[in-house]
């Protein structure tokens, strides 16, 4: 014996799904019930997060909180300095995310 006393259960038979015919109509479970959805489907039909005017996106715009602590920096970390400039929509990192992951699904 390796010690796994489980399994002992498993060979005898046991089994945690027992269907509602076999258990009687005094059971104590219930058969489930598919209800309807709550609402309509909205999923993928808002502007996406990491768009430049998404939730995410917005963020990194120099009056947003992330892109406005570079404004304040200034310097390199400023909208239009050496690093700043690579976040904006349409720079080498804000433009490869908007062309990737900010565009709508279609």
């Amino acid at each position: 014996m390796d010690g796994d006393s489980t399994a002992k259960a498993l060979d005898a038979g046991a089994n945690s799904v027992v269907d509602i015919t076999e258990m009687g109509s005094d059971a104590i479970h219930e058969k489930g019930h598919m209800r309807a959805p709550a609402g309509e489907k909205t999923t993928g039909t808002g502007t996406p997060a990491l768009n430049k005017d998404g939730a995410i996106g917005s963020m990194f715009k120099k009056e947003g909180a992330i892109g406005s602590v570079g404004e304040k920096v200034g310097g390199p970390l400023a909208s239009d300095g050496m690093i700043g400039k690579n976040f904006n929509p349409d720079g080498k990192v804000g433009g490869t995310i908007q062309q990737t992951l900010g565009k709508k699904g279609e």
